[in-house]
């Protein structure tokens, strides 16, 4: 039985995983997203195209590789549509993609309570994205979150609602903008339908291709220092881009993980907020930086 590969960030994020990413899956059956959504990405430039991919692992571009979204990643329905679409329009295809039943759905008021909270924070901002990622694993292990499976089979509504009325009460003591129910069941109502034939139970899908023996690589998002167990807390990510996160984001158990690389540039840098303790603020600094 083939050992699945991992590709990791080593440090704070920005290492330059996606070159090593887009070399591997040339040579996998399967390309998976573990973790994270799109507050993660990396580029990747083919015949003079750029693609910059923030959900859809790298894997889509190449026609004998099969692209998974794996169950711990949270999906925003529009950011993911819109990447569709720009791989389509480049001449690509996205018949090869798959995405996880179980995955979270990121929806507006996500994304309002994401940027409502780095405003309370004023001076110790995390400095996140404001795109939902921490609001909607909040929801995720509340309990009151929304799958992908559920999503697209149009099972969400009565959630929805109780999510949108909680979320407005808490907008509404803070002066922030509340959100109109109807607007967003009208809007991810269509991004549902354009989604539902992507999904499918990715657990199976990748233990069926194990024992088949296909080659499967995973994708790590962001970097074991903003890793929300063992990063720099807490101006960390809100989930595992460390290699636990590729078992629990995947279904697949440690005993078949085989070679984890784990990428680092000779210059380093940060994302977000949050203490770096070699960082120079001064012209030698600025030189390397430049």
């Amino acid at each position: 039985m083939n050992k699945v590969d991992v590709v990791l960030g080593s440090f704070y994020g920005d290492e330059g995983k996606g070159k090593i990413i887009d070399y591997l899956s040339q040579k996998s059956d399967i390309s998976v997203r573990c973790t994270g959504g799109n507050n993660a990405g990396h580029s990747i430039e083919i015949d003079g195209k750029k693609f910059a991919f923030h959900l859809i692992p790298s894997g889509i571009l190449n026609k004998g590789t099969l692209a998974v979204i794996g169950n711990g990643v949270v999906i925003d329905p529009k950011v993911l549509i819109e990447e569709m679409e720009n791989v389509e329009n480049n001449g690509y295809s996205v018949e090869n993609l798959r995405i996880s039943d179980r995955a979270h759905v990121i929806f507006p008021y996500h994304i309002e309570m994401d940027r409502l909270q780095e405003e309370l924070r004023k001076d110790d901002k995390i400095g996140t994205t404001c795109r939902g990622i921490g609001p909607v694993y909040c929801d995720k292990y509340e309990r009151s979150g929304i799958r992908m499976g559920d999503f697209v089979n149009k099972k969400y509504e009565k959630q929805l609602r109780k999510n949108v009325e909680s979320k407005n009460k808490i907008f509404e003591m803070y002066g922030h903008k509340t959100l109109d129910v109807e607007e967003i069941l009208k809007e991810y109502n269509e991004y549902a339908d354009k989604l539902k034939k992507y999904v499918v139970d990715t657990v199976y899908l990748l233990h069926d291709a194990l024992q088949s023996g296909k080659k499967i690589l995973c994708e790590g998002a962001q970097a074991t220092l903003l890793d929300i167990d063992f990063g720099s807390y807490p101006y960390v990510t809100s989930s595992n881009p460390s290699i636990g996160g590729i078992c629990t984001g995947t279904g697949i158990g440690a005993k078949y993980i085989g070679e984890v690389y784990g990428v680092l540039k000779a210059y380093s840098s940060r994302v977000g907020e949050g203490p770096y303790l070699t960082e120079q603020k001064n012209e030698i600094g600025d030189t390397i930086r430049q």
